[in-house]
């Protein structure tokens, strides 16, 4: 993931919630090679010749149990991932910044009116 990534998800339930895997340290989001073949041994698929952990989308269910499961040993050699719960149905984007994320919300933000 380069830059910002805007994404949101939506539920009919007020009180079900989100979880959101980020990178929480500088170096980049990354899996460790323990976690790529949990992940795929989950989805009960073989890995794509092309494909990138970065590519997946940080709210995959998969991830997130992944994530949870493994804890550190989720992380490769320059992350440290994290999960952030926020409300379902709540706009959120991951900022990122020399490989560092952060899950920002609309209202986290101070808005000026033209």
């Amino acid at each position: 993931m380069n830059g910002l990534s805007v994404m949101k998800k939506t539920s009919t339930s007020g009180d079900k919630m989100t979880k959101i895997v980020y990178n929480a340290c500088y170096g980049g989001f990354g899996l460790s090679k323990k976690a790529i073949e949990r992940y795929w041994e989950l989805k009960g698929e073989p890995r794509p010749e092309h494909w990138w952990d970065d590519d997946l989308h940080r709210t995959d269910p998969i991830l997130v149990q992944v994530v949870e499961e493994l804890g550190e040993g989720a992380n490769d050699a320059h992350s440290y991932l994290d999960i952030r719960e926020l409300p379902a149905g709540t706009l959120y984007r991951i900022e990122e910044y020399d490989g560092m994320e952060r899950v920002t919300t609309q209202d986290e933000y101070e808005w000026s009116v033209a």
